[in-house]
């Protein structure tokens, strides 16, 4: 896992644009490709660029990621392709995990290390009190939306407004912390492990505990550890992706159901398998919830239970064949 210095020199990365495909033809034909694919997305891209990059890597039809990093980031970005782009809003849901270098005493304009310095305070806190802080701050919380988001008012995002001039009122958002764990202390940085909900803004998180111990911090450096059920240490870097010839590029991807790890399996038979891709409810005694079916052929697709009938949610194609 990365420390103080690794994040530090991670954020010294650039981006030097596309590399040429030394494995792809001349004009690439693209096709049907389903499956997730784990990216360690570097500093320096935007998620969408390095999805795109992927994506013509892979000559894929259709994909997306589930989970975007701001560009001074780095980490997980789960690309899902084709029939996988069904799923994708169960790993948008899911908790993450982030390492987190938080740099106290600064201030910036954007929360992150990419603003201009707009205040500067002195630390006279120790680690135990760090540790403390830390502890406050796990549970439910109540959380500003920085001024810099995506976020939209009256059809337009926060960071336009943001880059007017323009303040506006920003609602407080209910956010979940599930751990806060101190990895390094080299003053005036902390390393810390970060396990959120969906919705959380780590800088935001940072600049919190920078007026609760010494008036002002700042998030300096970003990397994303883990999304839902997938780990960083089982990506790939767009580099090691575009060294592998076709065949070992699609060796790396996960099946389309990867996203649905945390779900439990109903198990069809072959009848009441055809019944639900036919748009029909077999009767089944399943017990209600959400569950991923799966036939005599493999992965039918998400369902509901209700404890006597099941009912599609998502479905998945055959290869060739239709789904919804």
């Amino acid at each position: 896992m990365p420390t103080t210095a690794s994040i530090r020199r991670s954020s010294e990365l650039t981006d030097a644009g596309p590399p040429a495909d030394a494995h792809a033809p001349r004009r690439a034909r693209w096709r049907r490709v389903d499956g997730v694919l784990l990216l360690d997305k570097p500093v320096g891209l935007s998620s969408n660029t390095a999805l795109q990059r992927a994506r013509r890597l892979l000559h894929a039809e259709k994909a997306g990621h589930a989970g975007t990093l701001d560009p001074l980031a780095s980490g997980l970005l789960p690309v899902c392709l084709g029939e996988a782009t069904k799923f994708a809003q169960l790993l948008l849901d899911a908790r993450k995990r982030y390492r987190a270098l938080i740099r106290f005493g600064v201030a910036t304009s954007t929360g992150d290390a990419e603003g201009e310095i707009v205040d500067n305070a002195t630390m006279s806190f120790d680690v135990p009190a760090l540790r403390a802080a830390l502890a406050r701050f796990v549970g439910r919380i109540e959380q500003v939306p920085p001024r810099f988001a995506a976020l939209k008012r009256d059809g337009r995002p926060y960071y336009e407004y943001a880059r007017q001039g323009i303040e506006i009122s920003r609602e407080p958002r209910v956010v979940e912390i599930d751990a806060l764990t101190l990895v390094e202390w080299s003053p005036p940085d902390a390393v810390v492990d970060v396990t959120c909900s969906k919705g959380t803004y780590v800088r935001v998180l940072a600049e919190d505990l920078g007026r609760a111990l010494c008036g002002c911090a700042h998030l300096a450096g970003l990397r994303r550890t883990g999304a839902g059920p997938f780990d960083v240490r089982d990506a790939i870097t767009l580099d090691a992706l575009e060294a592998l010839d076709p065949s070992a590029r699609d060796a790396q991807l996960l099946p389309a159901d990867a996203a649905l790890a945390g779900v439990p399996v109903l198990s069809l038979d072959e009848a009441d398998a055809k019944l639900l891709l036919l748009g029909q409810r077999p009767a089944n005694p399943a017990a209600s919830g959400r569950y991923r079916a799966y036939g005599p052929a493999g992965f039918v697709g998400l369902v509901e239970a209700d404890g006597s009938r099941v009912t599609a949610t998502r479905l998945v194609r055959a290869p060739g064949g239709d789904g919804s």
